[in-house]
């Protein structure tokens, strides 16, 4: 079964993207290649038992296993050591991401505390889309009651297109709640 988000993107979203910027056919527009959830840890990286609930806790949040990553080199400043857990990572693409992308928009976005919208100045020179999450509980797979400690994460949106504009519409129109920069 196709997700709700992919069959709103391609009757609906596609089409008025390709009548407001005169695209010559559908597949100009821009298009969601993946989304990256990322979670550090630090020092808590080299725990067994809070590695191991942080990848249970990301693994029901995303639906997929994350995989580990290793810090790079060492760092004395940021206590760090070669080849030590840094965090906690997963690239979903395809029917996995569309859903996640639905359940973050309509679930776990109002749910966060003062809530006042997401920042449009979070894209790349290439049109990706990164933001932060404070608190990985506001998504409702995670059980509160066996959350030992609250941790955020980076979100990363992949898109496919010719400039920052084009993504920022489609997102929009993925009903993302961007907040409005006000002029005094």
């Amino acid at each position: 079964m196709q997700p709700r988000l992919k069959d709103l993107i391609v009757k609906e979203i596609q089409p008025n993207l390709k009548e407001k910027f005169g695209y010559k056919n559908l597949y100009m527009g821009p298009q969601i290649s993946k989304v990256v959830i990322n979670m550090g840890l630090g020092l808590d990286g080299n725990d067994a038992k809070i590695l191991k609930s942080c990848e249970e806790d990301l693994a029901n949040i995303t639906g997929q296993k994350p995989v580990t990553t290793k810090f790079k080199k060492s760092i004395a400043n940021f206590k760090t050591r070669k080849n030590t857990n840094a965090g906690l990572k997963v690239t979903l693409r395809k029917n996995k991401m569309y859903e996640f992308i639905d359940r973050l928009v309509n679930i776990a976005l109002p749910r966060i505390k003062d809530f006042r919208g997401l920042n449009p100045n979070g894209f790349d020179k290439f049109g990706n889309y990164s933001f932060g999450i404070k608190e990985h509980i506001v998504f409702p797979e995670v059980n509160f009651d066996k959350v030992d400690k609250i941790r955020g994460l980076d979100i990363t949106i992949t898109i496919k297109n010719q400039d920052k504009e084009h993504s920022f519409e489609l997102l929009k129109q993925l009903n993302f709640p961007f907040f409005q920069k006000r002029s005094n």
